[in-house]
């Protein structure tokens, strides 16, 4: 008999055990119970808040307290009070929610949005969100431009009607270490701090989500908690200063997941580049609408000026007059960001100079901001002024660099003992710069130093760090986070002996222990040679081993690593700071993407120190192939190949695991020109797999593996050059690494797969019906060892499915086709809509079903065709690569429905779709002859439809364009002049009108000599 649990009774009884509880640790203990029955809390959540108990000697750490001291629920029994402690981790998961990264505040900190300055633009762009079936509207223009401040006035109104889902500036915080999955979780955060109700969905996210694709993070984190909330409009997720962010086109990329959903979520980016036109590799697949943001108009940027130099300090009555003013407004170039710098400049007393001095140095220049330099010149002359002297100069390079570097805020204080700045120079370098900040500092941080892209605009820092600034103020961001990897090494070193926990720790050390590792791999050389002549190599080998293990402690406890111990006590540095810093990398692989950043710069601080460790460079290489694979980032595989070069340099012909390095090699040169479809990538792997593969004779349990490897470059090489020897070797590779993995072994069906695939190849280049039955038969083999809910088992239902139908195309057979359609049905089933294959198995059973039409005359698979091509068609917006794929199959399938059943409606759709098809396909595309044609085709069927001269017109010009994409001479060409001929004699006989007797003639006379 089930226990049935009196829940009013047990709480009864809880609630007197909290009311009588002596010590905090009791208290916590109770209230986990409580958590194990009425949410799922995190351990984490739980562990966080003892550590604070014990280190704090059982009192609350400030940094979790929710109440005044004396209501704390955790600052002793008799101020314990479960109804705060219910409210923090009880509702709607809030506390969990907490765990998340989170958006800094940037409440107060953007640049003013002048009234009406934009009023054409956010009509347009509103009217487009309210219209458009685009999942992301990007507004991309030049720096200084105004993308942050339209992106920020966009997410007030947004907000103010309840659309807001998240609003996430990217310049606010430094990204080095935040990849898409930060940020995604970040915007999961917004959503659920804005929207409550979504908690729950959030939560169920974060505990479902460790390790999993970027597309299943925006599913879980973001799609589902939206559609949770059943609003009748799409939530706005606002993500300004994409190109802040170097991991920005991998995100863009994973949202092509999302295009089905832009009912429920749409995505508002800013960008200096369209994505669609430069750098973000992919964007076509995404449902995007661009949006060129232009400058400012003259009549608004003069009316700033007049308003804004009304309040400017000027002295003795020497003010702007209207030329100013007019030469002001031609300089500004419509930028925004220069114009209100000028106005900070003329504002900030900074030296003796009074405001008019300045305001005619700045109306002198002769070189106007669309002249190539922008805002060069503009922050040259204004940093010439602020920091006169080379030893100022010296002082602002110094000052800068160290923000342009700097991780998180810190106090003026913290910042000078972690840089060795003088506090003075900090408070006066901090004061001359706030005449060129495009942002105030959060309320409350006035005395803190920034991270240098939370307060000035990206402009400056590309002036400072640009090759052609003059050297007295250009600063290098290699130097910079090698000047604070120095500084916080030489902090690990003055670490008190007794400090066990970072909350024992100032600031600036607590700093020191956590970004050490970041900043020396970003700001130090990884050839051996180079590294062990820097100062940080000898810096670091001065440490002792108990410094090394009381830092690894203090590094590990930074990170939320669930229930690992991390006391000094089990910090291992027997093996050297390499090995250990190595173990630590491995440590931080259980934090998942979160983590990656600092795992990564644990690795390459191992690699610098110790450039023999294969192991080393073996994690290393992985961290980034394994990001590469994920996110299909080309610089994560380039990086992978430079570590994987370096152990094959390791490993000599005669170390034992060579054929595994040069099979890690191999692989990521594939899979680089898998994405990148640089031929020299595949030409160096597939040698690479061959010397692999001869050190690995049978029966060395390694050699199916690489066999399937090599298979598959070749593979790739044949698609690429063709040449039916290359293909022969992919077939026999296949075959042996087949003879090698019998049933049941789980890696045999993806090598009959790849068998099949291989052999359908072959047949396609024969004809050879024997090769298609044979490649049948490998993929019904391969289909019953992946029985549901294989995950793979819908790549093997799609591979039998196309089998079959390329054996009905040769056959006739209506049986065949039937079961290839069944079997597209099942794989469709398994691909959800968010699934990125779904849309090519809706075209394939809707090729199928048009094709069991054609052989029976049944028009119901006819019209089912028709609505999943439909479907198909939406999953692949413009600029998709297939869609001009989906539109001509789908304007096939409504001509035979016309044909059929005679719907005008249908035969117009066609019309539209081969319009829009060959739209995709300007001139020089190759497909461009094949869209005229079909577009053609279908015109003359509505001429005979509706007799319409003009229709005949456009035909006759289609075609004729067809002609002359085929010369005089090309052997296809009497397939184009025949229809042309014809179609120009069926218009003079309808008009009456002779005017095309010499063409008719001269085209009859060619199609003769072909006869001849």
């Amino acid at each position: 008999m089930p226990l049935t649990l009196d829940w009013p009774t047990i709480l009864s009884h809880f609630w007197s055990l909290f009311s009588n509880c002596r010590t905090p640790l009791l208290a916590t203990l109770l209230t986990a119970i409580l958590c194990r029955h009425f949410c799922a809390m995190s351990l984490k959540f739980i562990w966080s808040r003892l550590s604070s108990l014990f280190s704090n000697g059982g009192n609350a750490s400030p940094e979790y307290s929710e109440t005044s001291p004396s209501q704390s629920i955790f600052h002793g029994a008799h101020h314990f009070r479960m109804r705060d402690f219910i409210s923090i981790v009880f509702k709607d998961g809030r506390g969990q929610l907490d765990a998340l990264p989170k958006h800094p505040d940037v409440s107060g900190r953007q640049a003013e949005y002048i009234p009406d300055s934009r009023q054409p633009e956010v009509k347009e762009l509103c009217q487009r969100e309210s219209s458009g079936t685009e999942l992301v509207l990007c507004i991309h223009g030049p720096a200084g431009i105004g993308k942050s401040t339209l992106a920020a006035h966009l997410s007030d109104q947004f907000q103010s009607s309840g659309r807001l889902a998240a609003s996430i500036f990217l310049g606010a915080f430094p990204t080095d270490s935040s990849g898409p999955a930060t940020i995604i979780k970040m915007i999961a955060h917004e959503i659920g701090s804005m929207h409550p109700r979504a908690i729950p969905k959030i939560v169920k996210a974060m505990d479902r989500c460790h390790g999993t694709s970027l597309e299943t993070h925006l599913q879980q984190f973001i799609l589902e908690p939206l559609q949770s909330l059943n609003h009748p409009e799409p939530f706005i997720i606002i993500i300004d200063a994409m190109d802040e962010w170097k991991d920005s086109p991998t995100f863009l990329k994973s949202l092509a997941s999302l295009n089905p959903y832009s009912h429920v979520v749409k995505f508002v980016i800013t960008d200096r580049l369209n994505p669609c036109v430069f750098h973000v590799k992919d964007a076509e697949n995404v449902s995007i609408y661009t949006f060129p943001l232009g400058p400012i108009s003259k009549e608004v940027i003069k009316t700033y000026f007049y308003k804004h130099l009304a309040t400017v300090p000027w002295v003795d009555g020497r003010m702007a007059h209207p030329p100013d003013v007019e030469k002001l407004t031609e300089l500004s170039g419509g930028l925004p960001i220069w114009a209100s710098t000028v106005i900070k400049l003329l504002s900030h007393r900074f030296d003796d100079s009074p405001p008019h001095e300045i305001l005619e140095e700045i109306v002198g220049s002769r070189r106007p901001v669309g002249g190539g330099d922008e805002l060069g010149e503009l922050y040259r002359n204004a940093l010439s002024r602020l920091f006169p002297s080379s030893e100022a100069k010296r002082q602002f390079r110094r000052f800068m660099g160290a923000t342009v570097a700097l991780q998180e805020p810190l106090s003026q204080s913290d910042f000078s003992m972690l840089t060795g700045i003088p506090l003075h120079v900090i408070k006066q370098v901090q004061l001359a710069l706030s005449a060129v900040q495009t942002r105030s500092p959060p309320p409350g941080s006035e005395k803190m130093v920034h991270p240098a892209t939370m307060l000035v605009h990206l402009s400056f820092i590309e002036y400072v760090q640009a090759s052609t600034t003059e050297s007295s103020l250009a600063i290098s961001t290699f130097d910079s986070h090698s000047t604070l990897a120095l500084s916080c090494v030489e902090q690990l070193a003055r670490l008190p002996p007794s400090s066990s926990s970072v909350s024992h720790l100032r600031d600036h050390q607590r700093y020191a222990v956590r970004y050490w590792p970041l900043h020396a791999s970003k700001g130090t050389p990884r050839a051996s040679d180079q590294w062990s002549q820097t100062k940080h190599c000898s810096t670091l080998l001065q440490l002792s081993a108990e410094t090394q293990r009381q830092w690894g402690s203090l590094f590990l406890q930074g990170f939320q690593l669930g229930d690992m111990d991390t006391t000094s006590d089990t910090v291992d540095t027997e093996n050297g700071l390499a090995s250990f810093l190595s173990g630590l990398g491995d440590s931080l692989y259980e934090g998942g993407e979160d983590h990656w950043g600092f795992r990564v710069a644990c690795l390459e601080v191992a690699v610098r120190i110790d450039d023999g460790d294969a192991t080393a460079w073996r994690s290393l290489g992985w961290c980034y192939f394994a990001r590469g694979q994920r996110t299909g980032n080309l610089p994560m595989y380039e990086q992978a190949v430079a570590a994987y070069r370096q152990i094959l340099r390791l490993r000599t012909e005669l170390h034992p695991d060579r054929a595994k390095s040069l099979d890690d090699l191999a692989g990521a040169l594939k899979l680089w020109y898998e994405q990148d479809g640089n031929m020299d990538l595949l030409s160096e792997a597939v040698p690479l797999y061959r010397e692999a593969l001869d050190l690995c004779p049978a029966p060395h349990p390694d050699r199916p593996k690489l066999l399937n490897n090599l298979a598959g470059a070749l593979g790739h090489l044949y698609k690429r050059n063709g040449g039916i020897g290359t293909l022969s070797e992919v077939i026999s590779r296949y075959r042996e690494a087949l003879g090698l993995r019998p049933a049941p072994h789980p890696d045999r069906s993806s090598i009959l797969n790849n068998l099949a695939s291989a052999l359908r190849s072959l047949h396609t280049c024969d004809g050879d019906i024997t090769t298609l039955e044979e490649a049948i038969s490998l993929d019904r083999e391969a289909l019953e060892l992946r029985p549901a809910p294989h995950p793979d088992r819908s790549q093997s239902l799609h591979s039998l499915a196309n089998a079959l139908q390329s054996l009905y195309w040769c056959d006739g057979n209506v049986k065949t086709l039937n079961e290839a359609i069944s079997l597209h049905r099942e794989a469709l089933s398994l691909w959800p809509a968010a699934h990125p294959d779904r849309s090519r198995s809706l075209n394939n059973l809707a090729i199928a079903l048009r094709s069991l039409y054609e052989c029976e005359g049944n028009v119901k698979p006819l019209n089912e065709a028709v609505s999943l091509h439909r479907e198909a068609l939406s999953l692949r917006p413009a600029p998709h690569p297939d869609r001009s794929e989906s539109l001509n199959n789908f304007a096939y399938a409504l001509q035979s429905l016309y044909e059929c059943e005679g719907s005008v409606k249908a035969l117009d759709e066609a019309v539209s779709l081969h319009r829009e098809a060959l739209s995709l396909h300007p001139i020089p595309h190759p497909h461009r002859p094949m869209s005229l044609q079909n577009l053609a085709n279908v015109l003359l069927s509505q001429f005979e439809q509706s007799g319409g001269v003009d229709v005949l017109d456009e035909a006759i010009s289609l075609r004729r364009e067809l002609v002359t994409l085929l010369p005089p001479g090309n052997r296809y060409r009497w397939a184009v002049v025949d229809p042309l001929w014809q179609i120009l004699e069926k218009r003079r006989e309808v008009t009456g009108d002779d005017r095309d007797r010499e063409e008719i003639d001269g085209l009859r006379a060619e199609l003769d000599a072909f006869d001849d």
